[in-house]
């Protein structure tokens, strides 16, 4: 298991690198001057010149990551040219409404998948299969953004049942948050449920392929009994890995649904750093945002490992 373990680490670590140096390379490349967010045209070149000073932007480009790079060993992100804030404060200020909406997001991902992929095997070649899998392959065609302009449309103005936007912390007024978090969960939902459902349903019929599956109706266990007992437990160890997935997707998908609902966690925060071309922002965001989905798949290996022994032997 410590082998295993050091070898999901050092895959992070390398990703990790990675991710930071083609953040910092693709902003420095993106034509434009961040100087152009903060002085109108009529500011002299005097001014710009020192602005950029005082942001350090005339450095060559080697000692800017190599003092980015110093800065992040002693877990500092960075200041906002933008917020005049730390960038880390910043993040872990708006964390908890981005885990609270991916949770969320996650939850009902699982629970509908799974139900949905169990039905579709359960009646394999039959109309509630085909139905299913029509609605996952819908799901999986569907542009998140379009569908929480559309739920906002629907459920917000023609019948106002929610709220347009904004976020209520859990804290304050818990049926508040349930009414401004349903929609942007399930925008967010709707794709991973097809590709959880696929996933869960392909698994299943695997599963009921297996011999033991046959040795336990021969026996004259009942349906429900060789389902809940015997397929249901093998066929989720797989659906386990790809909830790792699922949960990283969901928090690549909430930069962009954040902004639809005006919900102020880590994706606004990122799109607002864009918009304004704050590199210090979005270059902590992506690499926050990529040690939190590298944690998830690690803790989800792991557990897989644990769960199924194969793993860690291979």
């Amino acid at each position: 298991m410590a082998r295993f373990l050091t070898k999901r680490l050092a895959g992070a670590f390398i990703v990790l690198v990675l991710v930071s140096l083609m953040s910092f390379a693709i902003i420095w490349l993106v034509p434009g001057d961040p100087t152009a967010a903060f002085l109108d045209t009529s500011a002299t070149p005097e001014q710009v010149a020192r602005l950029r000073h005082e942001l350090g932007l005339d450095q060559p480009l080697i000692i800017q990551m190599l003092d980015w790079y110093g800065r992040i060993l002693h877990g500092d992100l960075g200041q906002s040219i933008l917020l005049k804030r730390s960038v880390t404060a910043a993040l872990l200020e708006r964390l908890p409404v981005t885990l609270s909406l991916t949770s969320v997001a996650l939850t009902l991902a699982l629970l509908i998948g799974v139900s949905a992929g169990i039905v579709a095997a359960v009646n394999h070649n039959r109309w509630p299969d085909q139905v299913v899998m029509t609605a996952a392959l819908f799901g999986l065609s569907v542009p998140d953004f379009w569908l929480g302009i559309m739920l906002i449309l629907l459920l917000a103005v023609q019948f106002d049942v929610f709220p347009t936007g904004g976020y209520v912390p859990l804290g304050e007024d818990p049926l508040g948050w349930l009414e401004s978090i349903v929609m942007p969960a399930i925008t967010l939902a709707v794709i991973q449920v097809g590709f959880i459902a696929r996933m869960t349903r392909a698994s299943m019929l695997e599963v009921l392929s297996q011999d033991f599956i046959r040795t336990a109706d021969a026996k004259g266990l009942t349906r429900t009994d060789i389902m809940l007992r015997h397929g249901l437990p093998n066929a989720l160890v797989p659906v386990l890995t790809v909830a790792g997935i699922v949960a990283g997707s969901l928090l690549g998908g909430a930069v962009i649904i954040e902004q639809v609902f005006s919900i102020p966690g880590v994706g606004r925060l990122i799109i607002g750093g864009i918009l304004s071309r704050d590199y210090p922002v979005i270059q902590g965001g992506l690499l926050f945002l990529a040690v939190i989905y590298l944690g998830v798949n690690l803790a989800v290996d792991i557990l897989y490992a644990a769960i199924d022994p194969r793993v860690r032997l291979e």
